[in-house]
C-alpha cells in the first residue's frame, strides 16, 4: 500500500509539483492549502506523514502542529522559508519530528519522508528483536510503539518515542549528540543543533509528571545522554 501523504501548502504551483513529484515515486499525496482546514483534516485523513508549512492562510503552522499534536500521532515535518534556529526550536517543542528549509532539493524532502516512515513502519524486523522492553515500572512496547509507566499509558510524538527506545536499547551507555542524530536522522551534530536537547527535557517532563521521584535519563556533561536502566539506589542504605 502506498504511503499517505498531507501536504499543508497554500502555494499552489509549489504544492503541485511536489504533490507531483512525490507521487511519481509511489505516494499518495493530498494537499490542503488553508491554515482553518488543516486541523480538522490531519486528524480526519490520518495520513502516514504530514508536510506542514508554517507560513499559511488563516492560522500557522505552529499552531496548527500545537492542536493536533495529541490527535495526530503520525510524524510531522514542517517546511519553513526561513532558516532561523527559533523557527526550527519553536516546531521541535510543539511536536514536529523534523524540518526542512525551503526550496528545498526534492530528492532530500523524500528522503527526509522515508526516514520518518520507515522510523514508524520498519520494513525489516528481526527475530531477535525484544516485543518490549522493561525497567522497573517502564515499559516500552516495540511492537505496537507505547510507552508504560505505572501501567499508565505515556502520550509520545514519534520523535519523543524513537528518541527513548534507542536510549533504551543502549540502557547503561553513554550515547552523545552526535551518536544520536546519525542514528535517528543521519546527520552530523554540528554543535548547535539542539533539537536532541529539547526532545529529552520533554520526554522527562513526561516521564516525572507521573514519577517525579525517579530520573531515568541522565545529562553526562561533556559526553552525552545515559539510560539509567534501574530504579536509583537510596544513598541512605
Amino acid at each position: 500500500m502506498k504511503p499517505k501523504i498531507l501536504l499543508v501548502e497554500d502555494d499552489t504551483e509549489l504544492a503541485t509539483l511536489t504533490q507531483d513529484y512525490l507521487q511519481k515515486n509511489d505516494m499518495t499525496v493530498l494537499i490542503e492549502a488553508d491554515g482553518k482546514d488543516a486541523v480538522e483534516r490531519i486528524i480526519t485523513e490520518q495520513a502516514d506523514c504530514v508536510l506542514l508549512d508554517i507560513m499559511l492562510p488563516n492560522k500557522d503552522g505552529f499552531a496548527i502542529c500545537k492542536e493536533v499534536r495529541d490527535k495526530y500521532h503520525g510524524p510531522v515535518l514542517m517546511l519553513t522559508a526561513r532558516d532561523e534556529d527559533m523557527d526550527q526550536l519553536l516546531g521541535l517543542e510543539l511536536g514536529a519530528d523534523d524540518y526542512v528549509t525551503k526550496p528545498v532539493h526534492p530528492r532530500i524532502l523524500l528522503a527526509r519522508i522515508h526516514a520518518l516512515l520507515r522510523r514508524i513502519n520498519p520494513v525489516i524486523k528481526t527475530s531477535s528483536e525484544a516485543p518490549s522492553l522493561q525497567f522497573d515500572d517502564l515499559l516500552i512496547e516495540t511492537t505496537s510503539r507505547q510507552v508504560f509507566l505505572k501501567n499508565q499509558l505515556i502520550d509520545f510524538t514519534t520523535a519523543e518515542y524513537d528518541l527513548l527506545l534507542l536510549l533504551a536499547k543502549n540502557a547503561g551507555t553513554v550515547l552523545s549528540r552526535d551518536t544520536i542524530l546519525q542514528n535517528l536522522r543521519g546527520i552530523d551534530f554540528d554543535g548547535t543543533d539542539r533539537s536532541v536537547d529539547l526532545r529529552i527535557s520533554r520526554i522527562r517532563q513526561k516521564l516525572q509528571n507521573i514519577s517525579a521521584s525517579e530520573k531515568r535519563i541522565k545529562t553526562v556533561r561533556g559526553s552525552g545522554y545515559l539510560f539509567i536502566p534501574g530504579k536509583p539506589k537510596d544513598s541512605r542504605q
